[in-house]
């Protein structure tokens, strides 16, 4: 089971997502691992780090992550959304066959979790309730992945990994 190591307090500026938002009818095997692998394969991260100078690494402190940004209005399993995508400049322009959301500037809660890769998902409840002892507050129902990297994408000696959990806090 994954550990959550490190929960911090970050400071964004306002940002414009892009991406594709996939509903619990596009899980496959109870996952979206499938829909990351469509994004590989069809190019859109590097479509979509083409569409400013800095890319999506110039947003904010580890804007350098892909991003599965989630939501489940009012604990509703059934209004899930799963959006895959980058964190770009506000205003970026958006290409055709993806959609946006803008997000003003404000606060991040983060939850570093530590595991193998099969055990540091879906531990965003877990994150959620950690955030909320240490004192912070949910701003709006939106929460995401953040893999960041290295920290995701370079196992560590034991084979581990690190994912960001962030939710947005006031």
């Amino acid at each position: 089971m994954g550990e959550i190591t490190r929960v911090y307090r970050q400071s964004i500026g306002a940002m414009r997502f892009i991406g594709k938002r996939y509903t619990n009818a596009d899980r496959v095997e109870g996952m979206f691992g499938a829909k990351w692998g469509e994004w590989f394969e069809n190019g859109w991260f590097d479509l979509l780090e083409k569409l400013t100078e800095g890319g999506p690494k110039g947003v904010y402190e580890d804007g350098d992550a892909g991003i599965g940004l989630m939501r489940e209005q009012d604990g509703d399993f059934d209004t899930f959304e799963y959006w895959i995508g980058y964190f770009l400049p506000e205003g970026t322009a958006v290409p055709e066959g993806f959609q946006c959301i803008d997000f003003p500037a404000g606060d991040l809660g983060v939850c570093w979790v530590y595991g193998k890769e099969h055990e540091i998902f879906g531990l965003e409840g877990k994150c959620g309730e950690r955030l909320a002892e240490e004192g912070f507050e949910a701003a709006n129902d939106w929460c995401f992945e953040r893999y960041q990297c290295p920290r995701f994408t370079t196992p560590d000696e034991k084979g581990n990994v690190i994912i960001d959990i962030c939710f947005f806090v006031k």
